[in-house]
């Protein structure tokens, strides 16, 4: 009885569980190095919704006044997308 217990149940289940852990370790190994790398995931600025927009008079686009470039010039706000704009802007 003993003897039917170990040869037939539990030997089995042993090597199963041996070939199914040796067999699971190859093939994660072959296939993480198979895998691409992962691109590195860049999180978007936080800007927050809602605001006054005005408008970029360099190139025209719409920019909100809480993440715009800003310049004073002869006493007028102006508001620039970008510092390239702004650049352009006060050299023309």
């Amino acid at each position: 009885m003993l003897r039917f217990l170990f040869q037939d149940l539990l030997l089995p289940i042993l090597l199963f569980t041996l070939v199914r852990a040796v067999f699971r370790s190859v093939f994660q190994s072959v296939k993480s190095a198979a895998a691409p790398p992962r691109p590195v995931s860049r999180q978007a600025p936080v800007v927050q919704a809602g605001g006054e927009l005005k408008k970029d008079p360099v190139c025209g686009i719409y920019v909100s006044t809480a993440v715009s470039v800003t310049r004073n010039i002869d006493g007028e706000l102006f508001y620039f997308c970008s510092k390239e704009c702004r650049d352009k802007y006060h050299a023309a």
